[in-house]
Order: structure tokens, then sequence, then C-alpha cells
């Protein structure tokens, strides 16, 4: 049904996106869009035409992280590498850098996982709000409004 050259070409920079704003690793982005169209194409039979190639696709990008995530739990591998901390700042600008950030992740990480979702993809992986609709099968409108919401909720508990 699909042609693996086409699906890449097409869809690739799109999984290749999603998948940064989840793992923040180039190389682990790449190798997951890699595979991500080597599952699709194995399991084409399976797509049923019931949303986007683009929403299918990212689905599988999602389980193939979360298989990911998995592995790394049970061999305990440090997940991510601090890409926010500059070599221009202080140590001391660095830590509280670095305690903003666990702060901000900690309130993100109270959320629910459909707003959890949609912070991450927006903060992180510079997705539009249209994209992020189109991954959730919403609208741009909709996406807006749930970021809009988890903003809320995190400036609201960070208030307490």
């Amino acid at each position: 049904m699909f042609e693996t050259e086409d699906i890449y070409q097409e869809y690739a920079q799109i999984i290749y996106k999603y998948l940064m704003s989840l793992c923040s690793d180039a190389n682990l982005a790449e190798e997951l869009t890699q595979e991500t169209v080597f599952q699709a194409i194995k399991s084409s039979k399976r797509y049923d035409g019931s949303c986007k190639i683009s929403t299918w696709l990212c689905q599988i990008a999602k389980h193939l992280w979360y298989q990911e995530l998995d592995r790394r739990k049970r061999k305990g591998t440090v997940l991510l590498e601090d890409h926010f901390v500059s070599d221009d700042l202080t140590p001391e600008e660095q830590t509280g850098l670095s305690m903003e950030k666990m702060e901000l992740f900690k309130a993100v990480h109270v959320l629910d996982v459909t707003s959890k979702e949609v912070i991450l993809l927006r903060i992180t992986g510079a997705f539009s709000f249209r994209e992020i609709g189109e991954i959730f099968e919403k609208n741009e409108n909709w996406a807006r409004v749930t970021f809009y919401r988890a903003k809320q909720r995190i400036v609201k508990g960070h208030k307490k």
C-alpha cells in the first residue's frame, strides 16, 4: 500500500520534529524516525484511513518512543542531556536555571496526559498549534485552548 521512499520523503520531517519534542536527542529522533517508517511499511495493511497518515505515523512514533523509554528504564540509562545549560553562565546562574527548569517540568508532570503532551510539543518541539491539532486529530483552536488551559494550571499551581 505504501512506498518506503514516498512515505519517508513526505513525512520524515513531521515524524522527526514530533520525536524531537519527545526525546530532545537528534540521533535518537532520527533512528526512531527510520524505525517508524519501517514499522509503517510493515503494518500498512492495518491503516484504515480513519485518520491522516501523519497522525497514524506519529502514533507509531510515540509507541516506539515509549518502548525506548521502557528499554532505558530497565537498563537504568540516563534519558536526556542537559541541553539548556550554557558554558557562558556562571555556576550560580546554571544552578538557578536548572532549578527553574526542574520546577517547570515538575509542574508539567502533574498535568493530565493530553495537556502534558500539548505543552511539551509546543515548548520543546516548536510545533505550531495547527500541527499539534493534526497530531491529536483536532483543530488548531483546540490545540490553542488546551495549551492555554494547561499553562494556566501550571501558573496557578506555581502561585500556591
